[in-house]
């Protein structure tokens, strides 16, 4: 039995999906205005995850991820190079592909919809919950009449009274000030479209309530976001889409946390941040979201509280870089195994010296792989590993390890706990190859090899559904096979002769010229790894 979290309950919840067998799940995604960021991937890859997870699970799931190229920055970004919004828009948006192909996610996504693509359903949206007198119009944009939607609030926890609303430009317009735009009236040298109320735009709220309801339906399975985007985001989709429906949009709510630096807390490389605090922490336990304002013009009103934080979002102007540098740095499966080794709900603790910390887990898998290719002949990305979950018999190796990783994953999607079985269960492939020693020629083709194979198969069954160790390409393990070109071809003849002339120094007894050359090595990052039937060399 699958239980996730819901923010709406703030408590786990049995899935039990809308429709039986399926599962939709929408993803709030970027406005498309600058270059992707690692704070781009968050969602993406986790969210891909559990779409991996239930689809092992026997759903046929669709995961759809929204791209907002109708936007104030956009237009912004726009004038500063003189370019069309249209064009900004597109050139981000085939940066944002591209990474997330990169990270084995675009693949499994069921659809980009682009807001500029559904402007007459949201017209139509917008001009329903007029009729159902949710909204009015007002010198040309339109609002939504929070005081109409007595559930407003419920996402986020929070009632009228706790709310302050906001001024600016459009508080003249409004009948409150909690009210926020559905659409807004065309300025000057800005991109509009043709409507009832004039020339304007949409709001960003009413956008994926649009885009969810065209591609899922009224009411789907599973809402992903930030946890920054509870308020005033979520909530506002929640009260547009109730009032059209008269159903509930979606049956969970799921948030992520939010990426940080080292010792901060909220999104990185934003104003503010604050040290990390239990607070914080507690949002796996089920606290309440922290929550923003949004500043964009007809902006919902930000809500007070005892817990609210600034949020301190990755952007380039806050020093993030650009996730096509990133991947110049680190492969896409380290960056995907180090979003993946916390839960979900908590915050992810960045720095460069923490994903290469996972890097260097990585190479213990890989080593292995390599290891388990000399011992039975067969390469560990072909084993042909199940897709759908089933019940196993208990004589195969790890499936102790295999029920408490799925137990991790049943319980809220716990990636984290789940990542630290593959480590356990490492751990045991490679005690099992020292225990009978298969790496010594005669045990060859044995009932021990047999069982090493199947058990080094459900490890790649796990890692799948996590979407990783896909394909050998995934993981940039550099080794004397894998390096190509003359350079490669350089390296591999160099690590070579400085094997061998290790194990002639070890076989005349002069051991600290050996351990010098292995010492050497490692300080360069190359890794030595004595085997029964030679040294194998690795580049971390």
């Amino acid at each position: 039995m699958i239980r996730i979290y819901n923010t709406l309950t703030k408590t786990k919840e049995e899935f039990k999906p809308v429709q039986e067998g399926k599962a939709g799940i929408y993803l709030c995604g970027p406005t498309v205005y600058k270059p992707s960021h690692i704070g781009h991937m968050v969602g993406p890859v986790i969210f891909d995850a559990v779409k991996r997870y239930l689809a092992y699970n026997g759903y046929d799931v669709h995961l759809v991820i929204n791209i907002t190229d109708v936007d104030d920055k956009i237009i912004g970004e726009a004038n500063a190079l003189a370019i069309t919004a249209a064009a900004v828009a597109d050139e981000m948006t085939a940066d944002y592909w591209a990474n997330l192909e990169a990270m084995s996610v675009k693949e499994s996504v069921y659809a980009f919809p682009k807001v500029s693509d559904y402007i007459p359903h949201i017209i139509d949206f917008v001009q329903k919950l007029i009729d159902k007198e949710f909204a009015y119009e007002s010198e040309g944009d339109v609002y939504y009449d929070v005081g109409k939607f007595p559930d407003y609030g419920k996402l986020s926890h929070r009632s009228i009274e706790q709310m302050s609303g906001e001024g600016g430009s459009t508080a003249a317009k409004k009948h409150t000030p909690f009210d926020f735009a559905l659409w807004k009236s065309a300025k000057p040298n800005e991109p509009f479209w043709e409507s009832p109320w004039g020339k304007g735009r949409p709001g960003w709220h009413i956008e994926c309530s649009v885009m969810s309801r065209e591609i899922l339906g009224e009411t789907f399975d599973i809402h992903g976001g930030g946890l920054d985007l509870v308020f005033p985001h979520h909530e506002n989709e929640v009260a547009q889409s109730e009032a059209r429906h008269g159903k509930p949009m979606c049956n969970f709510w799921m948030h992520n946390g939010l990426m940080q630096a080292s010792s901060e807390t909220g999104k990185l490389g934003g104003r503010n941040t604050k040290a990390v605090s239990e607070d914080s922490a507690a949002v796996s336990e089920g606290a309440s979201a922290p929550v923003v304002s949004e500043d964009s013009a007809g902006a919902a009103p930000s809500l007070t509280s005892s817990q609210e934080q600034e949020t301190n979002k990755i952007s380039k102007s806050k020093g993030a870089s650009a996730f096509r540098d990133m991947l110049k740095q680190f492969t896409p499966e380290t960056i995907r195994f180090f979003l993946l080794s916390t839960h979900y709900r908590r915050p992810i603790d960045f720095s460069t010296e923490r994903i290469e910390e996972v890097g260097k887990g990585l190479e213990t898998f890989y080593r292995f792989f390599k290891r388990f290719e000399k011992i039975t002949g067969q390469n560990f990305y072909q084993l042909d590993a199940p897709a759908l979950r089933k019940e196993l018999t208990p004589s195969s190796i790890g499936v102790d390890l295999r029920n408490k990783f799925l137990e991790f994953m049943d319980d809220d999607f716990n990636t984290g706990g789940a990542v630290g079985v593959l480590f356990d269960f490492l751990r045991t492939l490679n005690k099992f190859i020292d225990d009978t020693k298969l790496e010594d020629g005669s045990k060859r083709g044995s009932s021990d090899e047999d069982a090493l194979i199947k058990g080094a198969t459900l490890l790649r069954e796990l890692a799948l559904t996590l979407g990783l160790f896909i394909t050998q390409q995934a993981s940039r393990q550099c080794s004397g096979t894998e390096l190509t070109g003359k350079n490669g071809e350089l390296i591999d003849k160099l690590l070579t002769l400085l094997i061998e002339l290790r194990q002639t120094a070890r076989k005349n007894k002069d051991f600290s010229t050996g351990d010098k050359i292995r010492n050497d090595l490692q300080s360069f990052g190359v890794v030595l790894t004595d085997r029964p039937d030679g040294t194998e060399w690795t580049i971390g």
